[in-house]
């Protein structure tokens, strides 16, 4: 295992000029993990948006709109849990970095035709890095909370395409998601 890592490195850092693979700056020369130095970058303005969709039956769909649900606020609970997990996202992901986040903001969307819900994590922040890791786990988080705050009603709750919508700021440039696809 380490030999192929450690051969990945190598023929990720040998890229000629014609190709457009980036390095996988996350690998030391000898194929380990490391957390990548942020310490030259100047700080800027980024932000990320990351969705999940969490589909039920209808019947949990109604008793969630209706306030009929056995552990009380699905939905307030779910949100803020996504605000806090934003927050963490350095202790759970290993090479992520600390950031000084400046705004989460997640919106859970009622979707009929699921029947489900929508769930959009914003996060903002000026530092060095960007914020993809802490949108994508304030979404994930999000929708596993709605999921044990509404599994008393149904267990077959599917949550479903976590993805990122768009990034913005830091050298790679911005990113639009092309096609929801979802």
């Amino acid at each position: 295992m380490k030999q192929a890592m450690s051969q990945l490195f190598s023929s990720s850092s040998d890229f000629s000029s014609e190709s457009t693979a980036p390095a996988l700056t996350h690998l030391d020369s000898q194929g380990q993990a490391q957390m990548v130095d942020v310490s030259a970058k100047t700080p800027t303005v980024r932000t990320a948006i990351a969705e999940a969709r969490v589909r039920m039956a209808q019947s949990t769909f109604a008793a969630i709109e209706s306030g009929n649900t056995p552990k009380g606020d699905v939905l307030g609970t779910s949100r803020l849990a996504g605000i806090m997990a934003a927050k963490q996202t350095a202790n759970l992901i290993p090479l992520c970095h600390p950031l000084p986040i400046q705004k989460v903001e997640v919106q859970i969307t009622p979707d009929p035709n699921l029947p489900g819900y929508c769930i959009q994590a914003q996060v903002k922040t000026k530092a060095e890095t960007g914020v993809e890791m802490e949108a994508l786990t304030a979404a994930s988080i999000a929708a596993l909370t709605l999921y044990d705050m509404a599994k008393a009603l149904e267990k077959s709750i599917c949550i479903e395409s976590i993805h990122l919508v768009q990034k913005t700021g830091g050298k790679s440039g911005d990113y639009h998601q092309e096609s929801s696809n979802a």
